[in-house]
C-alpha cells in the first residue's frame, strides 16, 4: 500500500502528552505512606473474595460507595452521636465544640490522609474528612461500648462481623487519624484517663487471636506508631530479634506424617518470646534408634477458626504492600511444608499443636494449603529448624524407620499381613527345628 494511500487522521500531540500525564488514575507513588492501603489485586481476591470484603461497615473510602453497606451509615452516625453525647459526659465543650475541633485536626492533614491510599474514588476534601471523622468516632464508640457492654456494642448480633470488617486492608483509616480523634475527644476531656489509644484497639488484636497463648502488648507496641488496625493487629505477631527481611531459596521440607516414620515427634511451645516461634529440640543420642533420641518440633497452638483465614490473608497481604516482616507469611509457608494431607493435621492435633474449630481435618488442611498461593516466597524465620530436620531425616536410622513404617505399617491391613508373615515364619522354623530333632 502505498504511504499516500494512508489516511492519517489530526493528533495534537501536546494535548495528547497532557491527558497522559494527568490520567486520573495515577497519583505520586512517591507520597504514598509506607503502610498504604489499596484494593488487593485480583489475582489474589479471586482465591477467596469474601476474605477481603465488608459484609456490614465501609471504614474509609474504598467501599465508601458499595451499595450493601450504605445502609448502616445511619448506625455509624448513631456511634458518633453516641460518643459526644453519652461516652464523653460530662463535659466543658459542647458536641459542635467538639466535632469542630476534630474536622479542624483532620484538615490539616488531608494530603497525608490521601498519601495512604491508593486506587481511591476522587472525593472533595469536605467529603474525606467527614468520612474520617465520622469513620474515626464510629470506631472510638464502638469499642467502648464492647467494654461496657452497651446495648450498641457487645450484644448487638453484628459486633462479630463488625470487628472482622475492621480487619480487612481494604477497609482502614489511617491509625493518626484514629489518634487524631482520640486528643480531640477522648484524651482531651478525660487528660487523667491513662488509658492509651492503643489500649483499646488491642481489643481487636485479642479478638483475632490465631493462638492459644495470649498476645502481650509490651511498651514499645504501645508508644510505637502504627499504619492502621490491621499493622497494629501485624505488630503483635513480629519477631522482635528479627531486624531485616533477607530474601531465601524455599528450604528442603518434608510432611508432619514422614518426619512422624523417621521419628520426629510435635509439642506445643510454652515459653518464648515470639508468638509465632518454633524450635526443634534434639537429643544427644540421636545415633540410638530408641524413642527417648527422637528430636521434637515444639511449635505454637493454632487455632483454626471462622475468620482465621480471613485474618491470615489480610495480613499476608500487608505484609507485601509495606515495608514489615514477612512474619505470617513465613509461619504459613512453615505450616504449608508440614501439611499436605488431612492425615498430616490430624497429626498435629493429636498433638495438641493445632485447634480445628471449623470442621473436618481435610476443609481445615486446605486452608492451610491454599493460603499461600501465589504469595512469593520471601523470608523464611525457619531455616535452621527445616536443614536440622532436613538431616535427621536423611540419617541412616531415622530413613530406615521411615521406609520400613511407609511399606509395612502404613495402614491396619500392612500390619495384620507382617504379624502374619511374622507368625507364619516363626511356626515354620518351629516346625523345622521339630522336624530335623525327630529325625
Amino acid at each position: 500500500m502505498a504511504e499516500e494511500d494512508v489516511e492519517l487522521g489530526h493528533v495534537d500531540i501536546d494535548d495528547t502528552v497532557q491527558l497522559l500525564l494527568n490520567f486520573d488514575e495515577v497519583q505520586d507513588r512517591s507520597k504514598h505512606h509506607s503502610g498504604s492501603i489499596y484494593m488487593v489485586p485480583r489475582v489474589y481476591r479471586d482465591l477467596s473474595p469474601h476474605s477481603f470484603t465488608p459484609r456490614v461497615v465501609s471504614i474509609g473510602p474504598l467501599h465508601h460507595q458499595d451499595e450493601h453497606l450504605k445502609g448502616f451509615e445511619v448506625q455509624k452516625a448513631a456511634h458518633m452521636q453516641d460518643l459526644l453525647h453519652n461516652i464523653l459526659r460530662p463535659l466543658d465543650s459542647t458536641p459542635e465544640e467538639i466535632l469542630k475541633a476534630c474536622v479542624t485536626k483532620i484538615s490539616g492533614s488531608i494530603d497525608k490522609i490521601k498519601a495512604c491510599y491508593v486506587g481511591m474514588k476522587r472525593y472533595t476534601d469536605s467529603e474525606l474528612v467527614k468520612m474520617m471523622v465520622m469513620d474515626a468516632c464510629f470506631i472510638l464508640a464502638f469499642m467502648f461500648n464492647l467494654e461496657s457492654d452497651s446495648s450498641l456494642g457487645k450484644h448487638s448480633l453484628l459486633y462479630p462481623h463488625i470487628l472482622i470488617d475492621m480487619v480487612l486492608i481494604e477497609n482502614q483509616i489511617p491509625f493518626f487519624v484514629l489518634q487524631d480523634i482520640f486528643e480531640c475527644t477522648v484524651l482531651k476531656h478525660y487528660p487523667t484517663n491513662p488509658t492509651t489509644l492503643s489500649e483499646i484497639i488491642f481489643a481487636v488484636a485479642q479478638f483475632f487471636n490465631l493462638f492459644e497463648r495470649d498476645l502481650v502488648m509490651d511498651n514499645s507496641s504501645i508508644s510505637s506508631t502504627h499504619d492502621h488496625i490491621l499493622g497494629f493487629l501485624h505488630k503483635s505477631y513480629q519477631n522482635p530479634d528479627r531486624d531485616s527481611s533477607i530474601p531465601q531459596k524455599p528450604v528442603k521440607s518434608h510432611s508432619v506424617v514422614d518426619l512422624d516414620r523417621a521419628g520426629v515427634r510435635f509439642s506445643n511451645k510454652i515459653d518464648a518470646k515470639w508468638p509465632m516461634a518454633m524450635e526443634l529440640e534434639l537429643s544427644r543420642f540421636l545415633c540410638f534408634p530408641l524413642s527417648w533420641s527422637k528430636p521434637t518440633l515444639k511449635m505454637p497452638v493454632l487455632r483454626i477458626h471462622d475468620p482465621s483465614e480471613l485474618v491470615i490473608r489480610n495480613l499476608i497481604i500487608y505484609e507485601h504492600a509495606a515495608e514489615v516482616q514477612a512474619c505470617v507469611t513465613s509461619y504459613m509457608y512453615a505450616m504449608d511444608y508440614l501439611i499436605d494431607t488431612p492425615e498430616d493435621f490430624a497429626k498435629l492435633v493429636r498433638s495438641q499443636v493445632l485447634v480445628n474449630k471449623i470442621g473436618s481435618n481435610e476443609e481445615a488442611a486446605n486452608i492451610i494449603n491454599n493460603i499461600c498461593k501465589g504469595v512469593p516466597f520471601a523470608d523464611f524465620y525457619y531455616e535452621d529448624e527445616w536443614k536440622q530436620m532436613d538431616d535427621y531425616y536423611n540419617a541412616y536410622w531415622p530413613k530406615l524407620f521411615a521406609e520400613l513404617r511407609r511399606k509395612y505399617f502404613s495402614n491396619p491391613w500392612s500390619i495384620i499381613a507382617v504379624i502374619a508373615g511374622i507368625v507364619l515364619f516363626v511356626l515354620t522354623v518351629v516346625q523345622t527345628v521339630y522336624g530335623v530333632k525327630a529325625a
